[in-house]
């Protein structure tokens, strides 16, 4: 079936996103640098911003459980930006040749609503976007069906006719599960192969 719109993830497809970024600048003990990564600011309990939990709630509570740490604890919530070092290389131009095209483009991301109003800004890629469903905002994140639901609502379009790229395997099943076209994404080449097969680049 021919594709109407691409809709892309965010994270790892168009902006490289890893907490150690931050965290390798701010704390010098190897350590300490492994235990702040892997227990206490780790990628699960991130998540819980993701899925709409204010950070006003989730950092005294970590603070608490994690007292020894709150330094880094509080960083992660005024430096977040630093956890994004960049594009993902090659991601940003094929936005813009599908964007030259006229493919409309949409993106879903599992995005904490403070964290993207701070990170947005910084993007003017996504001025080349007709809308972006962001997970905190509506406090539904991928892999749950009912975000994808959302957006062929907020898209206009069944997801039949929309191509959705994203690295993460669990969010692209439950994406073709719904009935999407789905892209599994590795690296832009072969992004790119894909996009030209189907006649969108």
């Amino acid at each position: 079936m021919q594709v109407q719109a691409v809709v892309f993830d965010v994270g790892r497809v168009l902006y490289q996103w890893r907490l150690g970024n931050l965290f390798e600048k701010i704390v010098a003990d190897p350590a300490r640098l492994a235990t702040v990564l892997d227990e206490v600011v780790t990628e699960e309990w991130h998540f819980e911003h993701d899925r709409g939990t204010p950070l006003a709630e989730m950092v005294p509570e970590r603070s608490a459980l994690y007292p020894e740490y709150e330094t880094e604890i509080r960083a992660y919530a005024a430096r977040f930006n630093e956890s994004i070092p960049g594009p993902v290389p090659g991601s940003l131009a094929l936005v813009e040749r599908l964007d030259k095209r006229g493919v409309p483009l949409f993106a879903i991301t599992n995005f904490g609503a403070e964290f993207w109003a701070g990170f947005r800004p910084t993007a003017p890629i996504f001025d080349r976007f007709r809308d972006i469903v962001v997970s905190g905002e509506e406090k539904l994140a991928k892999p749950d069906p009912a975000i994808f639901a959302l957006a062929e609502e907020r898209f206009g379009l069944p997801g039949t006719d929309m191509l959705f790229i994203d690295d993460n395997r669990a969010n692209v099943e439950a994406a073709a599960a719904c009935g999407w076209q789905v892209h599994h994404f590795v690296d832009a080449p072969r992004l790119e192969r894909d996009l030209a097969a189907r006649g969108l680049i």
